[in-house]
């Protein structure tokens, strides 16, 4: 397996295409029903007046504005790294707990069979004889 290809993670991938198509449909279907309220409402507020020209002006130009929203969909290139780690909350019993001295454990690797006096020697720049 190739280590140096770079796989996608989950949390950055785009939508499914059944998911975006879902919403575009949906987008659409409710600029539709505005302009659909505003046709009857045009047509049924009597008097007619200012607000008349506006509902018009909504039943007459929502059509385009609804087509446009729904063709035009998501950014596929626009892709954002989302770390899984950095959406984790931490929990409240660690806030409690970081008042406490932590436990610090220091490990000093020797050599077989040197003793621990014998390599700060040869750290100091001594060369073994």
């Amino acid at each position: 397996m190739n280590k140096n290809r770079l796989s996608p993670s989950a949390t950055s991938l785009p939508r499914s295409p059944q998911d975006e198509a879902a919403s575009r449909l949906k987008r659409y279907a409710v600029t539709m029903g505005i302009r659909i309220a505003c046709f009857l409402l045009m047509v049924l507020i009597q008097p007619y007046g200012w607000w008349t020209w506006v509902l018009a002006a909504g039943a007459i130009f929502l059509p385009y504005i609804a087509v446009v929203r729904a063709n035009a969909g998501e950014q596929s290139d626009a892709r954002t790294i989302e770390s899984p780690e950095l959406s984790l909350d931490a929990p409240a019993e660690k806030a409690a707990e970081s008042d406490t001295t932590p436990t610090v454990i220091r490990l000093t690797e020797t050599r077989p069979g040197s003793t621990p006096a014998a390599d700060s020697d040869d750290s100091a720049g001594t060369a073994p004889r």
